[in-house]
Formats: C-alpha cells, sequence, structure tokens
C-alpha cells in the first residue's frame, strides 16, 4: 500500500511497516491524545507540579530491538508503496 493507506490504517488503530526496512519487528503504530498533571521528572522540573499537559497524537516507532520512539517519515517513506499491515 502506498503512505495515504498506511496513514488511514494508523488512524484507525492498525500497525503498519514498510517491507524495506532492515529490522525485524519494527512497526508504527498511533499514541492517542491524552491530558495529564505533571508529578514526575523530566516535566516536573521543566513545568512544575500540577500543570495541566496536552498530549497531543502521534505516530511511534516500535524498532528492532523493542525500543519506542517518536517517528516522523522521511521523503523516502512518503513516496513508497511497499507498506503493509503488521499482525499481532
Amino acid at each position: 500500500m502506498n503512505f495515504s493507506q498506511a496513514l488511514e490504517a494508523i488512524k484507525e488503530g492498525k500497525r503498519v511497516c514498510r517491507t524495506g526496512w532492515n529490522g525485524k519487528n519494527m512497526f508504527l503504530f498511533m499514541v492517542p491524545g491524552s491530558k495529564f498533571i505533571v508529578n514526575r521528572e523530566p516535566l516536573l522540573s521543566l513545568m512544575g507540579e500540577g500543570t495541566e499537559v496536552i498530549y497531543r497524537p502521534h505516530i511511534d516507532m516500535v524498532d528492532d530491538v523493542g525500543t519506542v520512539t517518536p517517528w516522523s517519515p522521511s521523503q523516502t517513506d512518503i513516496l513508497a508503496n511497499d507498506w503493509q499491515l503488521v499482525e499481532i
């Protein structure tokens, strides 16, 4: 599938990856937005205890060693047609 289709799948709560990625078990997923009250580091020293934070929806990646990190597409990712669903 193309990137637009992959993005729609992510928005529907599905996991996607590219067939061209080198790492095994890598995939993208949607992190829904939320609100929370600051009560621990690192935000505690930056924003102060009790501050309400709005956490916007975003896309994260699970990499080949299981680490989760925020993800942003490259030009190559956007133009690729090798996106696929990841079954759980």
